[in-house]
């Protein structure tokens, strides 16, 4: 599932192509909204809301969708809306098209129900409302959870996959499982995690080492059964909080020791 970094600079993309522009084609692929015909309204704005994107448009009505895990929006210039079973949304104008390809989240509402989809969603970790002081709160709430969970739950922090999950856990030494009220000092950890974010939201893919070589942008995501960048110790991989393998963790034994 994209970051919030990832939602950021889609939104931004997707607001340099379409707002402020009238549409001139409206082409829903779900069956809830197959008639709903928005041409010719402007779209006022895009925003990210931590993995949710909300594109305003006037006459007080919001799109809303969100990527899931394969989701992915595709701008080019305007032209023949493309054939592929896989589109579900395509907004156009007289200048450049955006097509929604594998949305898991396709809605309409009006925009000042909005909190309706997103009310629910802690502070956004790239938000102009972050407020550090409840995301704290948020994250520490459940004393016995393992931070690894805590850290993916988007009612605490708006914004974490699993990509940043396992660097901050890594960058802090911390143990995916340690239970987050044992976790020292978790208002840096929450200041990390906006760090890291704030550093990636305008370039594709996220880099947590500083080094933009191939195979060394993280120190232990996607590097299992392979040496830590750090000590050398081989890195482990296994599910965390989820069934479906959705939700996976990666981490040194040795520079995160068990609690």
């Amino acid at each position: 599932m994209p970051e919030g970094d990832t939602i950021f600079l889609a939104a931004r993309r997707l607001r340099d192509a379409l707002a402020g522009r009238p549409l001139t084609l409206s082409d829903f692929r779900v069956p809830r909204y197959a008639t709903l015909d928005l041409r010719g309204r402007t779209v006022d704005d895009v925003v990210p809301r931590g993995k949710h994107l909300l594109a305003r448009i006037e006459g007080g009505l919001t799109v809303h969708t969100h990527l899931k895990m394969e989701g992915e929006w595709r701008i080019r210039p305007a032209g023949p809306p493309p054939r592929d079973h896989r589109v579900r949304l395509v907004l156009a104008n007289a200048e450049w098209m955006a097509a929604g390809y594998s949305l898991g989240t396709v809605e309409v509402l009006r925009t000042d129900e909005e909190d309706r989809a997103v009310g629910g969603l802690g502070p956004d970790l790239l938000g102009p409302d972050w407020d550090a002081e409840e995301a704290v709160r948020r994250l520490t709430r459940e004393p016995g959870r393992p931070v690894g969970e805590a850290l993916l739950d988007q009612t605490a922090l708006a914004g974490i996959g699993n990509v940043y999950k396992s660097e901050i856990l890594f960058l802090r030494g911390v143990h995916p499982w340690t239970p987050v009220g044992a976790v020292r000092d978790p208002e840096t950890m929450v200041g990390l995690a906006r760090r890291l974010l704030d550093a990636n939201k305008l370039r594709h893919g996220h880099v947590t080492t500083g080094d933009l070589r191939p195979g060394r942008r993280h120190w232990v995501y996607g590097r299992a059964g392979r040496p830590c960048l750090r000590c050398g110790t081989r890195v482990r991989r296994a599910d965390q909080g989820s069934v479906t393998g959705e939700r996976v963790t990666f981490w040194c034994p040795r520079c995160q020791p068990e609690p």
